[in-house]
């Protein structure tokens, strides 16, 4: 079958090219395209968020010989969370390359976290499946590069960071507003809102309410810095 350019283009994005290019076609087909003879990228990614916990896992325990499981958890956390998987998927451009239904797309699917991370989960699977796991293990740690080495800032809590820094100043604690929620009960997307009592906001979005928390606390970090 004659691959479309958008796959050609992804699978050189990717640095791999594909000996079953239906797989990739898959993995990068969401929900509100399937049908008859179309499979989405669902059952895809559960399994390649499978395969990239236990490579984060392995790599965890290969950088730092010492660390204790209290320190690796939420290093590992913060490697294998939906927007760490979005940020690798906005660096090959997958967004450019999903299928989606007519009512994603007008809806600005191809920026949406959840589903860049969805689909970046699936793209593991498909080269998993592909060439196994040697072949989807050095993907991974390639697009992850540097951010596993310099994971430890990452996976700070920063609603804790953040509080800790308004009571250091005397003021009240932060506060956290939920702005908007949207898609599906199965896949919903929040959008919350963190601000300080002196006027100090920013918001983030995330498939979790408590994932959105924790990146607008971090996003109000880094407009505090």
């Amino acid at each position: 079958m004659k691959q479309s350019a958008e796959i050609l283009d992804l699978q050189k994005r990717l640095g791999y090219q594909f000996c079953d290019p239906s797989l990739l076609r898959r993995a990068v087909t969401h929900a509100s395209m399937s049908g008859p003879g179309r499979d989405d990228n669902q059952r895809l990614e559960f399994l390649g968020d499978r395969v990239l916990g236990l490579v984060m896992a392995e790599a965890l325990l290969q950088e730092d010989r010492k660390a204790s499981e209290g320190t690796l958890a939420p290093r590992y956390n913060a490697l294998v969370r939906k927007e760490t998987c979005a940020e690798v998927a906005r660096q090959v451009d997958l967004g450019a390359a999903l299928k989606l239904g007519r009512s994603e797309q007008m809806s600005g699917g191809r920026r949406k976290l959840a589903l860049l991370g969805d689909a970046m989960e699936a793209v593991i699977a498909a080269v998993y499946l592909d060439a196994g796991f040697d072949t989807a293990q050095e993907l991974i740690l390639r697009l992850w590069g540097a951010r596993i080495a310099e994971v430890e800032e990452d996976a700070k809590d920063a609603k804790t960071t953040l509080q800790e820094w308004a009571q250091a100043r005397g003021l009240t604690p932060p506060s956290y507003k939920m702005i908007s929620r949207e898609g599906p009960d199965h896949a919903p997307v929040f959008t919350i809102e963190a601000s300080l009592s002196t006027g100090e906001t920013a918001q983030a979005v995330a498939p979790a309410k408590r994932h959105a928390e924790q990146a607008a606390a971090k996003a109000l970090l880094d407009l505090l810095s």
